[in-house]
């Protein structure tokens, strides 16, 4: 009877009076294992993935490789050299050069664009036609190439065929040869940076503070709070996430400056504009040391990264705050 009133419920019978599983128990779990050992998402990652590999993992591998050779283009055998890149580079005086060279661009460039783009985020953070059209005009050197404003600021400030020296002469002043001077090189090229990124960390900037609520600056009105004050504590920890987003990328971009640099003074005079890149492309394209150069580069990585992590500390915050 048990079996019988097993087969009127609908259940397969053995006809040892157990029943048997159905169909879909025993087929759910073959479907979860196919599922495990085939992923769709992975075919549509693979282009990226090989890209990736191709034009960047496997280059860094390489170029690791190449820092502890004395790998030279065109050489018939290639020397292994150990660590004697990376000992040689740390007794290279234009290595120590390029480096202040490129911690001084970059200090003082990421801290005045983060002081200017907020400033300038603040006064043009309304949304009104002509706020846009200032907004528009402050962002819109960031599209074009550092190259091209290289070149452009190069003729500009040309103490003798320079629109900028012609001008001095009108005023009676005298023409200031701004990219040759040994003092007045590095911060031009300075200058001309921030000119170019200050309307990119203005955007970044006035986006972390769109972000921040209205209550908060409701409630610092209530509270008869001054304007300092509601800059200091409500403000910025309400863009702190933002302010860490934009210096690191500023500061990656300015640890990697080139082109601007290569198109206004080629790292000169006598290498006060001197910067790691420069002097890696340097090293590697003219001189064709693929080794030496190699080894500037991962020194170059180790910097940054070790730079990321220190802002990254810096700038640590809690949702709760």
């Amino acid at each position: 009877m048990s079996a019988q009133a097993s087969v009127r419920a609908g259940e397969p019978h053995t006809g040892t009076g157990a029943p048997t599983p159905s169909r879909a128990g025993v087929t759910a779990p073959a479907r979860r294992r196919r599922a495990r050992h085939f992923q769709p998402a992975w075919l549509f990652m693979a282009p990226s993935l090989i890209i990736l590999g191709v034009f960047v993992i496997y280059p860094m591998l390489r170029s690791l490789q190449y820092s502890f050779y004395n790998w030279t283009v065109g050489a018939v055998s290639q020397e292994f050299a150990g660590a004697a890149n990376y000992v040689k580079l740390f007794h290279d005086k234009q290595f120590w050069n390029a480096l202040r060279v490129t911690l001084e661009l970059t200090v003082v460039s990421v801290v005045l664009l983060i002081v200017l783009g907020l400033a300038a985020g603040l006064l043009l953070q309304r949304n009104t036609w002509a706020h846009r059209i200032v907004r528009s005009a402050f962002f819109f050197p960031t599209v074009v190439a550092l190259s091209t404003m290289g070149i452009v600021w190069r003729f500009l400030l040309d103490p003798d065929i320079g629109i900028i020296g012609g001008l001095f002469s009108a005023l009676g002043l005298p023409r200031v040869a701004w990219l040759q001077s040994e003092h007045l090189a590095l911060p031009t090229v300075i200058f001309v940076y921030i000119w170019k990124y200050v309307g990119y960390a203005m955007i970044l900037l006035l986006g972390g503070l769109n972000a921040v609520p209205r209550e908060r600056y409701e409630a610092a009105q209530l509270d008869r709070a001054s304007r300092w004050q509601t800059l200091r504590y409500i403000t910025l920890p309400g863009i702190r996430p933002t302010m860490l987003f934009t210096s690191l990328i500023l500061t990656i971009q300015s640890f990697e400056v080139f082109d601007l640099v290569y198109a206004m003074t080629t790292g000169g005079p006598v290498f006060h504009t001197d910067t790691l890149v420069n002097m890696l492309y340097r090293v590697g394209f003219t001189n064709f040391e693929t080794g030496y150069a190699s080894a500037i580069s991962w020194v170059l990585f180790i910097i940054i990264l070790a730079v990321s992590l220190l802002q990254l500390k810096f700038f640590r915050y809690d949702d709760v705050d």
